[in-house]
């Protein structure tokens, strides 16, 4: 499994990342990499929406992207705000659906955008970073 990139800084970027493999099992040390963060930044409020928001981000990554890996990271970028992106080598930008009520997928952007502050993409000439910043007391 690999290590983390743990460096725990007050804000900076970035806090917190790790490389991991485009498979649906790496939703789970994207959440765990996420909780140590926030613990480590005193953000435990946090917790519950960066699990859901990173798990979003992480299966949009492995459905939509290219190549065998991923990167999560976890940044601080002000005393109460932190930013969860995933960075993958598709150049295809993630576009919001609204699914019928009897589809099980395609929400995922929907609630990402419904629990952050705000949300976005950065595009790169290797592919796209897509970001979430959720806000707590700080």
């Amino acid at each position: 499994m690999p290590q983390p990139t743990t460096r725990a800084r007050q804000t900076g970027h970035p806090g917190y990342s790790e490389n991991l493999p485009r498979e649906p099992e790496s939703a789970a040390t994207a959440r765990r990499l996420t909780n140590a963060a926030l613990s480590c930044w005193g953000l435990e409020e946090l917790a519950e929406n960066g699990a859901l928001v990173v798990s979003e981000l992480v299966a949009n990554a492995v459905r939509h992207a290219r190549r065998e890996s991923i990167r999560v990271v976890v940044e601080r970028t002000a005393p109460g705000t932190v930013r969860v992106a995933v960075a993958d080598f598709s150049r295809v930008l993630p576009e919001p659906c609204t699914p019928k009520d009897d589809e099980e997928g395609g929400r995922g952007l929907a609630l990402v955008a419904a629990l952050a502050a705000n949300w976005g993409t950065d595009e790169r000439r290797w592919g796209k970073v897509v970001w979430a910043e959720l806000e707590g007391r700080g």
